[in-house]
């Protein structure tokens, strides 16, 4: 997919345009996010067509209630949540999300401090690698910088399941790294 970054002052003027159904304000508005609302589609879905999918009905999802946006934010973040949102949608309706329900509590605010060598695309790798659960848990709190309480409501699970999936996602991933810079460098 080519997409040409340009930027545009008066954003407000073009969202309104856009709202008012102008094809060409909408294409503008595409033009300006689409990048950065396809990595946010991508920390979620594995397959880049797929993803691409899920960002283009994103959009179209966005325009159709353009009406609804209030100004009241970023147009970003509000476009951002449609895009997580449709991600989470598409992953639910592809197969059957699983989280697993503990009864214990996870409360451990461990930031392991790995040097590691690890290049971008090995990381997007590795996430991808994570279960679904652990996996949409882990990008929701870790990237996109949402509350417990807030993916807790999204994913329709508890806190303490939200807690739990991000700290087994969070061990999963210390341990992977750990395993690639072990076979990569040959050290602990």
């Amino acid at each position: 997919m080519k997409v040409i970054q340009l930027h545009h002052k008066n954003n407000t003027s073009l969202i309104k345009k856009a709202a008012k159904g102008k094809r060409d304000a909408q294409h503008t508005l595409f033009e300006i996010h689409a990048p950065k609302m396809l990595s946010v589609c991508r920390y979620y879905i594995k397959d880049m067509q797929d993803a691409e999918s899920v960002m283009l009905n994103g959009f179209f999802k966005a325009f159709i209630n353009l009406k609804n946006f209030k100004n009241e934010g970023s147009f970003e973040g509000w476009l951002r949540r449609i895009m997580v949102r449709e991600s989470i949608s598409f992953l639910r309706q592809k197969k059957h999300v699983e989280f697993s329900v503990e009864n214990e509590y996870y409360h451990q605010e461990h930031y392991n401090n790995i040097e590691s060598q690890i290049e971008v695309a090995q990381i997007q790798q590795i996430i991808d690698e994570l279960p679904e659960g652990y996996k949409m848990v882990f990008v929701m709190y870790a990237i996109e910088g949402y509350k417990h309480k807030e993916i807790a409501e999204i994913l329709n699970i508890s806190q303490g399941t939200s807690k739990s999936q991000l700290f087994k996602a969070r061990q999963m991933l210390q341990k992977k790294i750990k395993d690639i810079n072990t076979t990569s460098y040959g050290s602990n």
